[in-house]
């Protein structure tokens, strides 16, 4: 994690592949697909993040941070793509968040402020 810490993702993920490779516990390998998921995030390459998120996911459904970080890349692409498909990310956004906050009362103010104001929260 030093080495993500430090900004040199190319390091940091050849040890999450490394520690991949290793790793069988499910649980423990949910962070390791998480923090694989937040260097893409990082470098802007969303779908790649989105995919070792879900993985996360799979290992272990209690990450609020994953359907946070999953719903933010949503809510990104609605600014970058077709105003056509804006409505259906802003859905899918809102379905990540609402997964989040129920994991994690209290927590993604802002998310669930938007989820009001967009008439999402029920």
């Amino acid at each position: 994690m030093s080495a993500q810490s430090e900004g040199n993702y190319a390091e940091a993920l050849q040890n999450y592949y490394e520690a991949m490779r290793l790793e069988i516990d499910p649980y423990d390998r949910s962070y390791i697909l998480y923090n694989i998921g937040l260097i893409h995030t990082s470098n802007g390459e969303h779908t790649k993040a989105l995919e070792y998120y879900f993985r996360a996911l799979e290992r272990n459904p209690f990450l609020p941070q994953a359907f946070n970080n999953m719903a933010v890349i949503c809510h990104y692409a609605i600014r970058q793509g077709d105003s056509e498909i804006a409505e259906a990310w802003f859905d899918q956004a809102a379905e990540y968040w609402k997964q989040a906050i129920a994991l994690t009362p209290g927590n993604y103010i802002e998310a669930h402020n938007w989820l009001k104001i967009t008439r999402r929260f029920e």
